[in-house]
């Protein structure tokens, strides 16, 4: 009785996994958006940059957070090429269309890798800096090292370096650590392929071509594994990160947070939004409507956008 139990479901398995199979054949590889870089030692880099050209002012250069890449920022990037601005959004070295680079995946390499993407193809800045989620820790070692070129920093329902630190937040990322080698797992046993045309594939609610692109890295075994490896590196990450030092004060820094401010919540979005009130020209707004991903996506994006204007508008005034 108990091997028949297991004959079935391990056909249910196999059947849900050749399910999967056949619909990502079907559904077939998206065509390359944006352009593969090659930044040496033999690994190209994915990046799209889209809007006037390098020169006409800062380009928005975006970070994506855990398991995120190029295809998370398809509605910000979408709205401000209408609106003639110059942004560049990019895939971490494994992620997405971007070569595997060498561990460990920690804010330092990322950093590094991101720098040489950016000589490679061109775009010297000035930056405004949007980072989402871990991003908010990759943001400030990228800032420190790159201070003459980041004019400004939106932070999108960001986690800060010194979080890391705090033992709740860090019980938080052991966890997260442990869910994210499960869906490395996952994903590559080909157990979310059958899932990726659902609501799981894209929580973001992005335009159609990011929508597709975020739907395959969702199934992939090799995006989720070394997303997985980002995660595992976030308390090295935070380390490095926050010794590089605080923003500084008259760097303009914009906050965007997400969902319910009540109890808990509260104390986490006002750590959230200590970076802009350190800032001379800082402001923190939240969006109560929005989830953690929804707030990048086409019906909640206003916030972000609105915060890239504020940027631009202090760096105006200023100069």
């Amino acid at each position: 009785m108990v091997l028949r139990a297991l004959a079935a479901t391990s056909l249910v398995v196999l059947g849900f996994i050749a399910v999967g199979g056949l619909m990502t054949a079907a559904a077939g590889t998206p065509s390359l958006r944006g352009q593969r870089i090659d930044i040496g030692d033999g690994r190209h880099m994915h990046l799209i940059c889209e809007g006037p050209a390098v020169g006409t002012g800062p380009t928005v250069l975006f970070e994506a957070g855990a398991f995120g890449f190029s295809a998370d920022w398809g509605a910000v990037q979408e709205s401000l090429t209408k609106s003639g601005q110059r942004s560049c959004a990019y895939d971490r070295a494994g992620l997405g269309q971007s070569d595997p680079g060498p561990g460990p995946r920690d804010a330092n390499a990322i950093v590094g890798d991101l720098e040489k993407l950016l000589t490679v193809a061109n775009e010297p800045g000035p930056y405004i800096y949007v980072g989402h989620s871990m991003a908010g820790v990759y943001a400030r070692l990228f800032t420190a090292r790159n201070a003459d070129k980041v004019v400004g920093v939106v932070l999108v329902d960001a986690a800060s370096p010194e979080a890391s630190a705090m033992p709740q937040v860090s019980q938080f990322v052991k966890a997260f650590a442990t869910a994210s080698r499960m869906a490395a797992w996952g994903a590559s046993t080909g157990l979310f392929k059958p899932l990726a045309g659902t609501g799981l594939g894209d929580k973001i609610g992005l335009p159609p071509a990011a929508s597709a692109e975020k739907r395959r890295a969702f199934a992939s075994g090799i995006h989720n594994r070394i997303a997985a490896d980002e995660v595992a590196q976030w308390p090295q990450s935070g380390k490095q990160a926050a010794s590089a030092g605080q923003y500084a004060p008259t760097l303009p820094v914009m906050v965007v947070t997400a969902g319910p401010a009540e109890g808990a919540r509260k104390q986490w979005k006002d750590l959230q939004a200590a970076p802009a009130l350190a800032s001379k020209f800082g402001v923190a707004v939240n969006v109560p409507e929005a989830s953690h991903n929804s707030v990048l996506g086409l019906q909640h994006n206003g916030a972000i956008l609105r915060a890239i204007a504020q940027v631009r508008k202090v760096i105006d005034t200023k100069g």
